[in-house]
C-alpha cells in the first residue's frame, strides 16, 4: 500500500505577539468605547482579520483626517511617524497606539542615532507602512536601501558615522546580503545594538527553510500585502521547495498545484489566525493529504502588554 500523501506543518506559524496585541487592542477598544472605533490603515496585513474587525464595528481609514473629531483612533501594528500623533492631537482624537513593541524599538534606535548626527541606512521596502513610520522619526538622517541592488545608490556624509537599521519583517538572508554589500562600500558601517528583524519573522523563516527541500509544494497562508508572508514563499523556493504559493483562504488552492505532489509544506504569516490554516488542512485531507507532521524547532513564549492608553481606561472602568 502506498504511503499517504503528507503535509509538513510549520510551527511557529501564524500570530506573533505583536499582531495578537494589536488585534486584541481593537477588540477591547470596541468593548470599552463602543462602535465605531476608527483604525488608521489595516491594523495588521490580513484580509480576514480586517473584515472580521470591521464586522464588529471597526472603521478602517487611510488618514486621521477621515476620523471625526473627538473619536477613538487606533494606530496599526506597523507604526506611525511622529506627525501622525501630532495630527491626532490637533483633531482632538483619543489615540491608542498599537505599534508592535519591536517596531517601536527600531523607532527609538532611529531617533538616538539621528540625535548623534549619524546617517541611517534603513533596509526595507519602499512604501511599506512600517518603513514610512520609521523614516518619519528622522527624515533628515534616513535613506532607504531597498535590497542589495540599491546599495550602489547610497550617499553618506561621514563614513565613520553611518549605521544600518531594518524593517522588522524582511527576509533574513536578503537583509544580510544587503548589509554585506554595504560593508564592502562602507567598512565602518555600524549595526543596530540588537537585531531589528523580529524574532517571529526569523522563526517562521527558519522552520520553512528546514522543511522546504522535502516539499513538492509550499503553501503559505497570508495576504499579498503582508511582507513577512510574501517572504515565506520566497524563502521556501530558495531553499528547495519545487513551488510555492501565497493564499488567503483554502478555496484559493488550485487543483493543478497538487498534481503529482506527495508532500505539501504549510505555514502562515505572522498576521494569520490559525483557523485559516486548519481550513487548509481540511481541504488537503479531502484530497488525500491525510498524514500531518508538525515541525517545531523553537517554541515561542513572548507576549506583550496592551497599549498604555487602553490599559489605563480599562482599569478606570474596572475591566482590566
Amino acid at each position: 500500500m502506498a504511503d499517504p500523501k503528507r503535509v509538513l506543518l510549520a510551527k511557529p506559524r501564524g500570530y506573533c505577539a505583536g499582531v495578537d496585541r494589536a488585534v486584541v487592542t481593537v477588540e477591547k477598544a470596541l468593548e470599552l468605547y463602543g462602535a465605531p472605533v476608527y483604525v488608521r490603515k489595516e491594523i495588521v496585513h490580513n484580509r480576514h482579520v480586517v473584515d472580521t474587525l470591521a464586522a464588529k464595528g471597526a472603521v478602517f481609514v487611510e488618514e486621521n483626517a477621515e476620523v471625526p473629531p473627538g473619536s477613538v483612533v487606533v494606530f496599526s501594528a506597523h507604526g506611525v511617524a511622529p506627525e501622525v500623533h501630532d495630527q491626532a492631537a490637533e483633531r482632538g482624537l483619543k489615540a491608542i497606539d498599537a505599534t508592535c513593541p519591536l517596531v517601536t524599538k527600531v523607532h527609538k534606535e532611529a531617533r538616538r542615532y539621528a540625535e548623534d548626527d549619524y546617517d541611517i541606512l534603513l533596509i526595507g521596502h519602499e512604501g511599506h507602512e512600517e518603513v514610512v513610520g520609521t523614516a518619519g522619526e528622522a527624515p533628515e538622517h534616513i535613506q532607504l536601501v531597498d535590497g542589495p541592488d540599491a546599495v550602489d545608490g547610497v550617499r553618506i556624509r561621514d563614513p565613520e558615522k553611518v549605521v544600518w537599521l531594518s524593517q522588522t519583517t524582511l527576509s533574513v538572508d536578503e537583509t544580510m546580503e544587503t548589509v554585506d554589500r554595504l560593508k564592502k562600500r562602507l567598512p565602518m558601517l555600524q549595526s543596530p545594538p540588537s537585531d531589528d528583524i523580529c524574532y517571529a519573522t526569523q522563526n517562521r523563516q527558519q522552520v520553512v527553510k528546514d522543511i522546504a527541500a522535502e516539499c513538492d509544494v509550499m503553501l503559505v497562508v497570508g495576504s499579498k500585502n503582508s511582507s513577512n508572508s510574501v517572504r515565506l514563499v520566497e524563502v521556501a523556493v530558495q531553499h528547495g521547495a519545487r513551488s510555492g504559493h501565497l493564499i488567503d483562504f483554502a478555496h484559493e488552492i488550485q487543483e493543478d498545484w497538487l498534481d503529482g505532489a506527495a508532500t505539501v509544506g504549510l505555514s502562515s504569516g505572522a498576521s494569520v489566525p490559525d483557523n485559516l490554516v486548519q481550513d487548509v488542512l481540511a481541504h488537503l485531507a479531502q484530497r488525500g493529504f491525510t498524514s500531518v507532521e508538525e515541525f517545531e524547532p523553537v517554541t515561542e513564549k513572548i507576549t506583550f502588554q496592551l497599549p498604555r492608553e487602553l490599559v489605563t481606561d480599562l482599569r478606570a472602568a474596572g475591566r482590566a
